[in-house]
């Protein structure tokens, strides 16, 4: 009988954004730059005699061992909670090493999906992934542009501040164009702060559509209802950082209503720096559309960058990346600083 996944949150999640891989990434590049047609061969015998030392934990590793810990609460094996699935452009071949690692870790991640230089977008559907964390801005795009599920281009790993809770898993999410749609937002970059607060004072009763979040936040919400606590309580405790304030507030809060999702906290900074609260919130990972945002952020807590839709008048392409000019992505990571 097939798995059935539709109450599990499924991860799907790259190599590079798992693991930091950025020096192995740099091999290959400076080898492809050398000799593209050696660069393979060269790249696999590198990953070969390191298949057996140790990587540093990349970006998303916190979330996902938060995440696995809440198994502890599965009514079986299996029917997990959630499940987390490796997907890597690497061949299995030089995968060996992410293989290694996922086991002296001890992590419970079963399914993978190694590609050997295809693009991991086209497996979404065939293992009902819910949110796909990764360092690669094209693939993170198409999933965005396809609404496939939830996806992030992933910072590169904190290295101040606390660690997350062990305990919990904390996620923070901005409001527009992450959890609800771009409409608002476009009316604050087109027309101005008032005309924004005019606008949704007046439409404060009028829920948001959804943003390429919704879903995932939908989803979290169920599984934190699922636990055997009051949301007050469980484990899985979800904050909202947004810029917006009073009189922008109150829409927020009836779209949460409308749409039956509780929220353990949430912000109004209204010009307060988001990276001062996510630091102080713990989170896991925290989802924004705005570098300006993450990448203070990104210093303290896992972040990721929610790309806008290709055919939205606020999308632009990343600054200073030219995927044209990138090496055929037999690895993920693509700098976006």
């Amino acid at each position: 009988m097939p798995l059935d996944l539709s109450d599990t949150l499924v991860v799907g999640i790259s190599a590079t954004a798992l693991f930091d891989l950025a020096e192995a990434d740099a091999v290959y590049k400076a080898k492809y730059a050398k000799n593209p047609q050696s660069a393979l061969d060269e790249y696999r015998a590198y990953m070969l005699e390191r298949e057996n030392e140790p990587l540093r934990d990349g970006t998303g590793m916190p979330l996902v061992r938060a995440l696995l810990g809440l198994n502890r609460f599965a009514p079986s094996e299996s029917k997990p909670l959630v499940e987390v699935v490796v997907m890597s452009r690497n061949s299995p071949e030089t995968g060996v090493r992410v293989f290694n690692n996922i086991r002296s870790r001890g992590l419970p991640i079963s399914r993978h999906a190694f590609t050997g230089g295809q693009s991991v977008v086209d497996y979404l559907d065939a293992f009902a992934v819910d949110l796909f964390l990764t360092t690669n801005v094209e693939d993170a795009q198409r999933i965005i542009d396809a609404q496939a599920c939830a996806a992030a281009v992933l910072k590169p790993p904190p290295h101040a501040g606390e660690a997350p809770l062990e305990d919990q898993v904390r996620i923070a999410f901005d409001g527009d164009a992450v959890l609800f749609d771009d409409s608002s937002e476009l009316v604050y970059k087109t027309e101005g702060l008032g005309r924004f607060h005019t606008v949704e004072d007046e439409k404060q009763n009028e829920p948001m559509n959804d943003g390429p979040y919704a879903i995932l936040l939908r989803k979290l919400a169920k599984l934190q209802q699922s636990l055997p606590f009051g949301a007050d309580a469980s484990p899985v405790r979800i904050a909202i950082v947004t810029a917006r304030s009073a009189p922008a507030e109150m829409r927020v809060i009836n779209t949460l209503r409308h749409w039956g999702v509780y929220v353990n906290e949430i912000f109004f900074l209204g010009g307060v720096p988001k990276s001062k609260v996510v630091k102080a919130f713990r989170a896991h990972i925290f989802f924004d559309d705005q570098d300006l945002h993450l990448d203070p952020a990104a210093k303290h807590v896992p972040s990721g960058r929610v790309p806008y839709r290709s055919d939205s008048p606020l999308y632009s392409p990343l600054a200073g990346v030219d995927l044209a000019d990138e090496p055929p992505l037999l690895i993920e990571k693509v700098e976006t600083t």
